[in-house]
């Protein structure tokens, strides 16, 4: 609040009497009525000549009033007054007009009235130990709490909007709806309050030595004014007025908008958005959209530069800041904008300065480069990222170069972008991310610039680590050209030419015959197998040379168009044990495959895997039980054949008890070897025995079941005479049976031996 000085001077005077003083004065403008509570009378005079109001008598024995402010919508021409008489308990209502007013409503109370307040049609009553509320067009009345003040510490006063300030019990402002309840927290202030006064957002309260001023916001006191010999206050529109034994003093509202702009500059933005918040109802909506923005973003700014990140990126983001603001505070980063940008933040109230960090803490620098990324892929999609997307775009590139962030470059590039090619391409030259400059040159459609950027690195004279497959890109990307331009005139290239051409380039022949094999069902097996044991023997990673090596054993036992003698040579010479026995088996020397296995790989797993795979090879459906059986016993064999191998042996019969006959193995194990050592492998089998031969009875008896049913049908249909009479229907077509012979169902249903088709389907 600001105490206001102006110059004023008396206009006319009117001397009532010499007994008492005027107790209260209003107006009523629609009719120029100046209402005067002198002498527990009311009375009308002109509030320009002072003179009283023809046809306006007085209202006797008066000892407060009020003017509602709202008027009825079916009483336009007339004013609504209350009145408490000072003979009776009760209130009156009024309706006052140009030259007359009545009496249309009286309303009982149990206590004489000492304060009273009207917002509409509600009245609030103070008396002498109680606050009530009172309809004054249903006359009902509402205890609201008891209280225990003075005669000259009561006082009720309208807030608007249907509400009423009260000077409750325990030194506390309360407020109350019309309703009867509370929406706002009450506030604390001092005893000995002598009357209190709204100006919107503020409550003043006056004592006999001091005005003081709360919000009604945060209901904190804000502002304190020293007086001397207080008496009253009076709200008005921009202020109050207080009056002491001899002055009168105004004191006007600051603009809220540069209460906030205050609050602003001393960083208490809390306070501001709180303040701003709370006269939300009572500001332009415009003007309240384009304040909160500017005060939101200001207070992203103080969280910006208190390192509180995740506060800072939600609050710019609701305040629709200008993406590049932020970016303009980055040294590194400012190049990104364009010429014609002009920062509108205040430089002077910058909290740190990035400079200093850039040059000096590159650490506490790092986690701010980290912010602007996550802010600028938050704002990158939104309205206010698309205005300035070849800033934004080409900001994030220079940050994911500077902090190593491979991943998010790869997708920034390789999407639809707004990348300045003449800034970004210096750029990632110079951090030699060539990868990602051929998926620029790509994603703005220089399809033939990329493939050049990208051979650079195929052929050695660029290294960059983000890419592990360059080779595989170029040829995807190839693939999928839409312009004929870049391409032969019959779209096709000559097989035997691509393979001449590929013969210094490994890895790309590699992939061309998968491509050729797998896409395009060539027949070139025999150097695409060639091609594997190649790349095997040239790689050194453990993880590579597995895959690798599992395409080569999937095509040697799935391929049916490769030489097995030319594989197996080149394979032998690699010392390739396990490619080495596939090509043994697809050759049919199965024995020499399982011993292979055994005694040059030994690996006794991959022997047995080996049986299971090769019976699979040779049954359709994958499937050959005894080629299994037999590959199983030829590798039983090889074991017993040495005795190292003996636990080997143990450990297959043991697995396979139901592959081997019990009979069979005893003849074959040696006689050294006790009963205990197979007593697991011979209880399995003589369970599977067991099971077989009951299995067998079982089937045995359901056969001769289903033979039994069939015989008894038969003599039951043969012993069964049926009569046929002379105009019989057929059970499905319905026509007369005319023939000699016809069918009989089981249901006894006559039918032509052609129709029996139909009844079946």
């Amino acid at each position: 609040m600001g105490s206001g000085q102006s110059k004023t001077r008396e206009g006319r005077a009117r001397k009532l009497g010499s007994s008492n003083q005027v107790t209260q004065l209003r107006v009523v403008p629609l009719y120029n009525h100046l209402l005067v509570l002198w002498d527990r009378s009311i009375t009308a005079l002109n509030m320009f000549s002072l003179e009283p109001v023809p046809g306006l008598k007085k209202i006797q024995h008066v000892s407060l009033f009020e003017v509602c402010d709202s008027m009825p919508s079916a009483q336009a021409q007339c004013v609504e007054m209350v009145t408490s008489s000072s003979r009776r308990k009760l209130i009156r209502i009024h309706v006052v007009g140009v030259d007359r007013w009545d009496v249309v409503k009286e309303v009982p109370l149990l206590y004489d009235p000492r304060a009273l307040a009207v917002d509409g049609t509600s009245v609030c009553v103070a008396t002498s130990d109680r606050y009530l509320l009172c309809d004054i067009r249903t006359g009902s009345s509402q205890e609201l709490f008891p209280h225990n003040h003075s005669r000259q510490c009561v006082f009720v006063t309208s807030v608007g909007r249907g509400e009423f300030l009260l000077n409750g019990p325990e030194s506390l402002g309360m407020f109350v709806m019309k309703t009867g309840i509370c929406q706002r927290p009450p506030l604390q202030w001092p005893q000995e309050v002598l009357a209190a006064g709204v100006c919107f957002p503020y409550i003043l309260t006056l004592q006999p030595q001091v005005l003081s001023v709360y919000s009604m916001v945060d209901q904190q006191r804000k502002q304190t004014v020293s007086l001397t010999g207080a008496k009253g206050l009076l709200s008005t529109s921009d202020g109050v007025l207080v009056f002491t034994e001899r002055d009168i003093f105004s004191l006007r509202l600051v603009p809220i908008e540069e209460q906030i702009q205050a609050l602003v500059r001393h960083e208490r933005t809390e306070e501001a958005l709180l303040l701003l918040d709370g006269v939300q109802g009572h500001c332009p909506l415009d003007s309240y959209k384009e304040l909160l923005k500017a005060i939101t973003c200001l207070a992203g700014f103080v969280h910006f530069y208190q390192e509180g990140f995740s506060e800072a990126k939600d609050l710019f983001i609701t305040g629709e800041l200008d993406p590049r603001e932020i970016i303009h505070l980055y040294p590194d980063m400012q190049s990104c904008l364009s010429e014609d940008f002009q920062s509108q933040l205040d430089q002077a109230n910058k909290g740190r300065d990035l400079q200093v960090l850039w040059q000096g803490d590159r650490s506490t620098f790092h986690h701010y480069l980290a912010f602007l990324g996550d802010f600028l892929r938050a704002v990158k999609g939104t309205e206010r990222g698309l205005r300035c997307s070849k800033q934004v775009d080409c900001a994030l590139l220079r940050l994911y170069v500077e902090l190593g962030d491979s991943e998010n470059l790869q997708q920034l590039v390789a999407l639809a972008n707004e990348c300045r090619l003449d800034h970004c391409v210096p750029v990632l030259e110079q951090h030699n991310r060539l990868f990602a400059l051929g998926s620029l040159y790509q994603s703005h459609g220089n399809l033939i610039d990329a493939i050049k950027t990208w051979v650079k690195i195929a052929d050695g004279f660029h290294k960059d680590p983000s890419c592990s497959d360059v080779y595989g890109h170029i040829v995807r990307t190839l693939s999928q050209l839409q312009d004929k331009d870049v391409r032969p005139p019959d779209d096709r290239f000559e097989t035997q030419d691509v393979l001449a051409l590929l013969e210094k380039y490994p890895l790309a022949m590699l992939l061309y015959l998968e491509f050729l094999i797998y896409d395009l069902n060539s027949e070139n097996h025999n150097r695409l197998a060639l091609a594997y044991v190649t790349e095997m023997l040239q790689e050194e990673e453990e993880a590579d040379l597995r895959k690798t090596r599992g395409k080569l054993q999937q095509l040697l036992w799935e391929s049916k168009f490769y030489d097995v003698s030319t594989v197996y040579e080149r394979v032998k010479s690699a010392n390739l044990h396990m490619e080495e026995a596939i090509l043994l088996g697809r050759a049919g020397e199965h024995s020499q495959a399982l011993k292979v296995l055994v005694h040059q790989e030994g690996d006794f797993q991959a022997a047995e895997a080996f049986c299971c795979r090769a019976a699979q090879g040779r049954d359709p459906q994958g499937r050959d039980p005894q080629l299994r059986q037999t590959l199983l016993l030829t590798l039983l064999q090889i074991y017993l054949s040495s005795e190292d191998l003996t636990s080997a042996a143990v450990d297959l019969l043991n697995h396979n008890p139901l592959v081997f006959a019990a009979e069979q193995i005893i003849q074959l194990l040696p006689d050294s070897w006790s009963v205990q050592l197979v007593s697991q492998f011979l209880v399995g089998s003589l369970r599977e025995t067991f099971h077989q031969r009951r299995m067998s009875s079982v089937q045995k008896a359901l056969g001769q079941a289903e033979l039994m049913r069939h015989k008894v049908v038969w003599m039951q249909a043969s012993k069964t005479t049926f009569r046929l009479d002379k105009g019989q229907k057929c059970k499905v077509c319905q026509r007369d049976l005319a023939e000699p012979q016809f069918v009989c169902n089981l249901h006894g249903d006559l039918m032509h031996t052609n129709c029996t088709d139909f009844t079946s389907s």
